[in-house]
């Protein structure tokens, strides 16, 4: 059995991720496990990512922007990654440290408001400067996330240092990356750096504009690039 295990973005919870990877982990065979995050987000996943590996399943591991790069981080770092077949990253956040990223600096401004005006106030404001379906989306999993650390979440991640380029060079396992032409949180540049330094990956484009409102067509392109990268001849040492 092939278990797919997959984190999600910061201000996201385990709903959103198991939306966006259901239908994908299906075409593969795979059973989802989707991880909900903590407030200490990247050794909680790290953490969770080994005990599943543990049960001795063949595993793919994915994620959405900070949770693509805590994927691609276990992958190449954990001895249980012995496991991995995969690693599926969808927009990829920055590579390295996060410096000037909008992402991580989303992320701060986010953690900012909600300590400064509250939640009620800070998700009222970012339902105003939103698109509805965006608006929606983060609403529901900022209120449930509120009580299990949000603005530790968003903290971590926007001090988080991603995986280098030169890291990225010795993943072993295929790297299927989903990237957004139209997301200038997540520049697309950034995924297809992180598809062009590892020996093994491919990279799908799908808009915003085409996932926003149906989240599974972003596993979707994930699995398909997946799939490319599989079908590639490893790289010549």
């Amino acid at each position: 059995m092939t278990t797919l295990i997959v984190m999600p973005g910061t201000g996201s919870d385990a709903d959103y991720a198991a939306r966006v990877f259901g239908p994908a982990a299906a075409s593969i065979g795979a059973r989802l496990v989707s991880l909900e995050p903590e407030s200490d987000l990247v050794n909680s996943y790290s953490t969770r990512l080994d005990q599943v590996a543990a049960e001795g399943d063949d595993l793919l591991v994915g994620g959405i922007s900070i949770g693509a790069a805590i994927a691609v981080e276990w992958a190449l770092r954990s001895p249980l990654a012995q496991h991995c077949r995969g690693v599926l990253a969808a927009l990829p956040p920055w590579s390295g440290p996060a410096a000037d990223s909008l992402a991580a600096l989303s992320a701060r401004l986010t953690a900012d408001a909600i300590e400064r005006d509250g939640l009620a106030a800070a998700v009222a404001q970012m339902v105003r400067t939103s698109p509805a379906w965006l608006g929606a989306e983060l609403s529901r999993s900022w209120r449930s996330l509120a009580d299990r650390g949000l603005v530790e979440q968003l903290l971590a991640a926007a001090a988080h240092t991603a995986p280098a380029e030169s890291e990225l060079s010795a993943l072993t396992v295929p790297l299927g990356v989903a990237a957004a032409p139209d997301d200038p949180l997540h520049p697309v540049e950034v995924g297809r750096a992180w598809a062009a330094y590892a020996p093994r990956a491919a990279v799908r484009a799908v808009p915003l504009t085409e996932f926003g409102p149906a989240p599974h067509r972003l596993g979707d392109a994930c699995a398909a690039a997946w799939r490319d990268a599989s079908a590639a001849a490893p790289a010549e040492a």
